[in-house]
């Protein structure tokens, strides 16, 4: 049992009952793992900037640093966990460092409590999410713009209340999800300047007596900027998580009605794409279903994305400042999400490689109407006023002498005829360049 008190870092001699400590620890070793290896560099951070200020000898700063790189490479091969007993990474690796290096391993802690330690772990690893999220939007982007090139040529109905409407094309359908991934971008950039704050120095919410250089960590963990006032830095626990669940949410949002128009599309009714029979299912009892499930599965998740922001929400909502054990549980919710939606833009991309677009959609006599608005422009081209004519070719279409005019020509900025591509991919970049990921190794 004393074992057990000892692996705690705020063990004193008072057993905690099993049924609490299973209950309260949660699912903390699980997803610990992946901020494993941002608390190791946290502390090499922090250790450095105690010796830097007298606090920590330099042959003991020496000897944890070295021990803090074998644990990382542990962390990267593999072969790091966290023990039984041992509640949460940031005791493991204290743990780990004591048993090899004695008393020096005990002062790892000095001048920090595990509140800024695990807001900076988390601050780290959404910093690194982030990056990669984007990384991967950026490959689905290219991909919708290449799509959009490709079939800007080949028209399909456009809809208005479900119902057939006007013409469109496949290159504005595809690059209308490509520009709605610009918005999604503009807001994981923001996101991630928002995070990128150094919280570490505020410890439990309310500073520290010692003589921290809270912007010598700043600068060596590739920080804009750090949060000063040191309650505020822990009011930013859930918060930041929230921030960033609003960002991914937003590229859910933008998967999630690519999907719903896919299923739609793909239905016998419509048959305006297909994919290759090994990107769809079967059924136990009609041999002839091809089911979209993949698009379901990523409708679905979407969805689930897009409710995380409020989930979050609803934890932190009355909290006072300073720090609430209720918080733990955000890491249950955000840590899977941020797989998730990498998950969800890696099928996304993986299945829309392999689609097929059918041509000569139109030439269907039950999209004869698609070209009233035509038969109108025509009309009024030739000097009568939109309203009459308007109710001529609306006329014609109730007597059933409405003539399918040729397909007019349209030059407008982001109509069929003029996509914009060039100038999509241009704001794209900009939005992207505005990372500043060197600054963070």
């Amino acid at each position: 049992m004393s074992d057990t008190i000892n692996k705690k870092l705020w063990a004193k001699n008072i057993a905690l009952e099993e049924k609490i400590e299973t209950f309260t620890v949660g699912k903390d070793r699980e997803l610990d793992i992946h901020l494993a290896p941002f608390d190791v560099l946290g502390s090499i951070a922090h250790i450095k900037m105690l010796s830097s200020q007298g606090l920590l000898p330099a042959d003991e700063l020496k000897a944890l640093h070295k021990e803090l790189i074998v644990i990382y490479m542990d962390i990267v091969d593999g072969k790091f966990t966290i023990e039984a007993g041992v509640e949460d990474v940031h005791s493991q690796v204290e743990l780990l460092l004591t048993q090899k290096l004695g008393d020096s391993g005990k002062k790892i802690h000095t001048g920090r409590s595990r509140n800024d330690q695990a807001i900076l772990d988390m601050r780290l690893y959404m910093r690194s999410q982030l990056q990669e999220i984007s990384g991967v939007v950026i490959e689905l982007f290219d991909l919708l713009i290449d799509l959009a090139e490709k079939y800007k040529d080949v028209l399909m109905p456009g809809y208005t209340h479900t119902q057939v409407a006007m013409p469109s094309s496949f290159g504005l359908w595809f690059s209308a999800f490509a520009e709605s991934l610009i918005d999604d971008m503009m807001q994981l950039q923001t996101a991630f300047n928002i995070i990128n704050k150094n919280p570490l120095g505020s410890a439990a919410g309310y500073g520290s007596s010692f003589p921290l250089d809270r912007k010598m960590t700043t600068e060596m963990l590739g920080f804009d900027d750090l949060n000063y006032n040191s309650i505020y830095a822990q009011m930013g626990r859930g918060r930041s998580e929230r921030i960033v669940s609003q960002a991914i949410s937003s590229v859910a949002e933008t998967l999630g009605r690519l999907a719903n128009d896919v299923i739609l599309f793909l239905s016998q009714n419509f048959s305006f794409i297909s994919f290759p029979d090994s990107l769809t299912t079967g059924s136990s009892i009609m041999p002839h279903k091809k089911n979209p499930d993949v698009f379901e599965i990523l409708r679905a998740k979407s969805n689930k994305i897009k409710a995380l922001p409020n989930e979050i929400s609803m934890i932190t909502t009355n909290l006072l400042s300073g720090y609430h054990r209720d918080l733990q549980l955000i890491k249950e919710l955000f840590v899977p999400a941020l797989f998730e939606i990498r998950d969800c833009l890696d099928i996304t991309i993986f299945s829309l490689k392999q689609i097929e677009v059918k041509k000569g959609l139109l030439e269907d006599k039950k999209y004869k109407y698609i070209f009233s608005v035509e038969a109108v422009d025509d009309l009024v081209m030739n000097g009568a006023s939109f309203r009459d004519a308007y109710k001529r070719v609306a006329d014609d279409i109730a007597e059933g002498k409405f003539a399918c005019p040729e397909n007019r020509p349209y030059t407008h900025e982001g109509s069929i005829g003029d996509l914009q591509l060039e100038v999509i991919i241009s704001l794209m970049k900009s939005v992207y360049e505005q990372f500043d990921f060197k600054k963070i190794y």
